[in-house]
């Protein structure tokens, strides 16, 4: 295998790992799915909707996102937004994903001084 696919893969394995946090971060103020993608691009987290919808999907179930419709335009949208229970999990989320870089920056200071 190729360096630049292992270091891709790599990359895209960390960035599936913070996704939740990101979009949870992000409805904290409501957003519609659309708008949302586009958001998430700017900050550099490249997301497909055929991938983003299922985890609002799937977020919404888990009662850390909710969600509304807004039909006064032409074109309905959901709109989806953190739920108090989705902040007080990506509170905690953040302090493990904290604790984990701390850690692992740790480790690798100290394999770059070994």
């Amino acid at each position: 295998m190729d360096k630049e696919k292992i270091i891709k893969n790599f990359n895209q394995e960390l960035s599936k790992g913070s996704m939740v946090m990101v979009v949870l971060s992000l409805l904290r103020r409501e957003k519609y799915g659309y708008d949302l993608v586009n958001q998430m691009k700017e900050e550099g987290f490249e997301i497909e909707q055929n991938t983003l919808y299922p985890m609002l999907r799937r977020l919404e179930k888990q009662g850390l996102l909710e969600s509304s419709w807004e039909v006064s335009t032409s074109r309905p949208r959901k709109y989806y937004k953190t739920t108090e229970f989705g902040q007080d999990v990506l509170g905690e989320l953040i302090t493990l994903y904290n604790d984990s870089v701390k850690r692992t920056k740790c480790v690798l200071k100290e394999e770059d001084n070994g």
